[in-house]
């Protein structure tokens, strides 16, 4: 992919490849088949993890939202380990990172509306999420966030995992003053009324993409990884209807499919169907 061309390519759940300002970005990168520490739980569809860490060339930045296992996945990243040049994360985060054998000096840590530099050109703010961290017994000593990719071409969101808040509108607002946001990922995905609370239904998602200023709107953590019992499209139709209610543009692009950013009048086909 040309390196002067800001895309972003989305990988199956959660999972991203960007391209912003000539700089190579994960996001969430999980590409194991199962979202779990145990193989036969949380198990991908078949046909949805198409691809693996030999895949990419160096990348500048892996920005990790939380330490849940269908977001920060361990072979994933040792497999990308001599890949990554930089991480950006929520506070906590790093002790995974660190653990695992990545240096300090490569992971920038921040709380919710930190802004971490990483350039002239490029800056990461670390935002609120409404959600819950753990990978065992012990909950929440680590914190989840969204993030905001700001460069002087293009600004992205991403929501990260959560249930709908006012801290949606919020972030429009401290945003509007920078135009807002290009393209917003939004979670869209394993929702359920059990835990409505730290996860969105797709017509709160579609609601919290206006709120935050999107001129574009792309629903992820759905397609790959089952963890919710709704039908596996369900998502995609929901969201896509919902969405047609706003003033902004619904991405549903397939898996794998390059989608440049701030690119007006691109149409996508209801693959899902």
């Amino acid at each position: 992919l040309p390196l002067e061309e800001d895309l972003v390519v989305w990988l199956g759940h959660s999972s991203f490849y960007l391209q912003l300002c000539g700089r190579r970005i994960l996001i969430d990168p999980v590409f194991s088949d199962y979202a779990s520490p145990v193989f036969f739980v949380n198990r991908a569809f078949p046909g949805t993890n198409i691809y693996q860490a030999a895949d990419f060339p160096e990348i500048d930045l892996v920005a990790i939202t939380h330490d849940h296992w269908d977001h920060l996945d361990y072979p994933t990243l040792m497999a990308l380990q001599d890949k990554i040049k930089q991480f950006v994360c929520p506070l906590g985060v790093s002790s995974h990172l660190e653990k695992w054998g990545f240096q300090p000096g490569q992971i920038h840590e921040g709380d919710w509306y930190d802004e971490i530099r990483l350039g002239e050109d490029f800056s990461v703010h670390v935002l609120p999420s409404q959600h819950f961290s753990g990978r065992s017994l012990t909950r929440n000593q680590t914190e989840w966030c969204g993030f905001a990719f700001l460069t002087p071409t293009h600004h992205v969101y991403c929501s990260g995992d959560g249930g709908y808040g006012s801290h949606f509108a919020e972030i429009g607002r401290r945003f509007a003053g920078v135009g807002g946001f290009d393209l917003a990922l939004m979670e869209n995905g394993q929702y359920n009324e059990d835990w409505a609370k730290i996860h969105m239904f797709p017509e709160q998602s579609a609601q919290a993409a206006a709120e935050v200023g999107a001129r574009a709107a792309l629903p992820m953590h759905d397609g790959k990884f089952a963890l919710a019992r709704h039908t596996w499209q369900e998502p995609f139709e929901r969201f896509t209807a919902a969405a047609a209610d706003y003033d902004y543009a619904c991405y549903t692009p397939m898996l794998g499919q390059t989608v440049p950013i701030g690119v007006p009048g691109q149409s996508f086909v209801p693959w899902w169907r």
